[in-house]
């Protein structure tokens, strides 16, 4: 039976994620980056096509699991009718090698335990040749080599091309697997000690949590979402990944079905806001330097996602020996909306990059040459029509949101010579920039009729997107046609009370078929509006309703469906945690009667 996807829970090492299920299987994992080949990709197929279970013989689903306190690693428990059980599993932050741990202990009574592994390289298309060396099992296939260890040795034998365990624990008694991957062609990395591993990646989580300076109302979910976006950060490079997975649907049986294993522009913004307001300098730093060494070249060439160092060929292909997840095929890896033209994000990287200037990170002496070749290129394309920040695989429009991006580079361009007049600049040809920008989407991108911005120019359909409006300073909040615009988009793309980010009746607009969920960063928009706009209760109100979809460790997909009341997408997402982490610090300030 297919796990729900709120059945999941997240380990990882700063480099590459997996996620383990309630059955205690690891379903999802790739090696040794985020955008890897999966060795465990049963998420998005069966057992065949690689997992890795540890649990009690006679059990199928764990009693409770968390984290340990402010950590990422995962606590499981299961209370069986001879004993109780419990199992730690978590990734050591890596001197070299990837590891995988996974530690059982026995509670009470005696406990039964079996263990099945199974892998496959490539996407689970490749058995490897697996064999006993040194008392280890270890599994080769092309460039990839696993090695599995028990600490005690535990009796393993082989079975349908996998690896099986069988132990029995009692009170107090521990046995620890760990699973290292390294390049076939060097050889095995150092052994890692597994409980002096759990020692040190529980007192580094700690460490890092403590630099949280947030101490308002829900901080248990904001410092989970900080650590998830930690999580999804890969450390050699600063990039932070969308999630760490592939092509989980936002429609059960669909085909709206994409790999997130990237580094998207448009998070930009909202990741800098969310990480420099909980205190975390060191790690917002480290993002505003992988987006300009990104963004670096030719502005004509600026893409809107890339690889976790900067990659930008991230060709999209299928794969057909996997069965899709719930059925929902294609499988893809990689993303042709890399190719795609999105000029909202000229205006993110211009206002993550002032943002950071006002936070007081050290400027990079290239960054505003590059801003300025960034606006250079915008002052005659942002007349283009586009795809627009939701990546549609239909026409060509001109999108309101990607117009009122393009004022926000000429905006905080004005802002920034206003404030640092020394930089070279001409903030009057920025500031008509602008103004001409400005008139433009209030003439052709609001519908007078309905009082409310549209999706694009001369169009009918809204778009979540528009609720972001008084967020970058485009309009007040108290503009009658912001009102319009929370109002309309509340009534028309809401769900259940959770929003779309559009209409998806038809093909027009994106040129898909099929239905998608609400979308969860949609939703904590709608919620940030209607704090601005007067309604503090409402907005708290979405917001706690919003935090209630959170699975049992606290996390949150890309989207949910309130029919099925189930979590869709891929998993976990940021851009999800991130609007959870902002809306959180927006209503703490409204609290406390701040401005923002």
């Amino acid at each position: 039976m297919t796990q729900r996807i709120e059945d999941y829970a997240l380990i990882g090492d700063l480099q590459t994620a997996a996620l383990v299920g309630k059955d205690g299987s690891i379903d999802w994992l790739c090696l040794p980056r985020f955008d890897s080949s999966a060795c465990f990709a049963a998420l998005l197929g069966d057992e065949n096509n690689g997992h890795w279970r540890i649990a009690p013989k006679d059990a199928t689903v764990c009693t409770r699991r968390s984290y340990l306190t402010d950590s990422l690693i995962l606590e499981t428990v299961w209370q069986t009718r001879t004993g109780t059980v419990r199992v730690l599993d978590f990734m050591p932050q890596r001197d070299e090698a990837p590891d995988v741990v996974r530690i059982v202990e026995g509670v009470s009574g005696v406990v039964e335990m079996a263990g099945v592994l199974r892998l496959r390289f490539d996407h689970g298309s490749i058995v490897p040749w697996v064999r006993r060396l040194d008392g280890h099992r270890v599994a080769v296939a092309g460039p990839d080599s696993v090695w599995l260890r028990s600490e005690p040795e535990v009796k393993t034998w082989g079975q349908q091309y996998s690896t099986c365990s069988s132990f029995t624990v009692r009170p107090g008694e521990k046995v620890a697997f760990v699973l290292t991957w390294h390049p076939s062609h060097r050889p095995r990395p150092p052994l890692v000690d597994p409980y002096e591993a759990l020692e040190h990646t529980l007192e580094d989580w700690k460490a890092w949590a403590a630099q949280c300076v947030y101490e308002g109302p829900y901080r248990e979910a904001v410092l989970r979402s900080l650590i998830t976006l930690k999580a999804l950060t890969y450390a050699p490079t600063g990039g932070i990944v969308a999630a760490p997975t592939t092509s989980l649907p936002e429609e059960l049986g669909g085909v709206r079905n994409w790999d997130y294993r990237y580094c998207w522009l448009r998070d930009s913004t909202l990741t800098l806001g969310a990480l420099l307001s909980a205190g975390y300098l060191e790690e917002a730093s480290a993002w505003r330097d992988w987006l300009l060494r990104a963004v670096a070249g030719d502005p004509a060439d600026l893409q809107i996602m890339y690889g976790l160092a900067g990659e930008r060929r991230l060709p999209e292909t299928e794969l057909p020996w996997l069965r899709g997840y719930a059925g929902s095929r294609p499988v893809r890896i990689g993303n042709a909306a890399v190719h795609q033209l999105q000029l909202d994000v000229y205006g993110e990287v211009m206002d993550s990059l002032y943002l950071a200037r006002q936070a007081g990170m050290t400027a990079q002496p290239y960054a505003w040459n590059l801003q300025l070749s960034l606006l250079n290129f915008l002052e005659s394309a942002w007349r283009r029509p586009d795809e627009g920040l939701w990546e549609v695989r239909g026409p060509r429009r001109h999108f309101v949101h990607s117009k009122v991006m393009a004022w926000v580079a000429a905006d905080r361009a004005v802002r920034t010579l206003e404030e640092h007049p020394k930089l070279r600049g001409d903030s009057t040809r920025w500031r008509a920039m602008r103004d001409e920008i400005h008139r433009e989407v209030c003439e052709k991108g609001y519908d007078a009729d309905r009082n409310t911005f549209t999706q694009s120019y001369g169009s009918r359909e809204l778009d979540a997107a528009t609720l972001l409006i008084p967020r970058v300073g485009f309009l007040p909040p108290d503009d009658p046609r912001v009102v319009g615009t929370v109002d309309a988009v509340r009534r028309e793309l809401s769900h259940d009370g959770f929003i779309r980010r559009y209409s998806t009746e038809g093909v027009a607009v994106d040129g898909l078929p099929g239905d998608e969920g609400t979308f969860l960063a949609c939703s904590f928009w709608l919620a940030d509006a209607l704090r601005m706009t007067g309604r503090p209760k409402e907005a708290r109100e979405l917001f706690e309703r919003l935090l209630a979809l959170r699975n049992d460790v606290g996390l949150l997909a890309e989207e949910y469906d309130p029919s099925s009341r189930r979590q869709l997408g891929n998993f976990p997402q940021a851009f999800s945690h991130v609007g959870l982490v902002g809306t959180a610090l927006a209503l703490a300030r409204e609290e406390a009667g701040g401005a923002g």
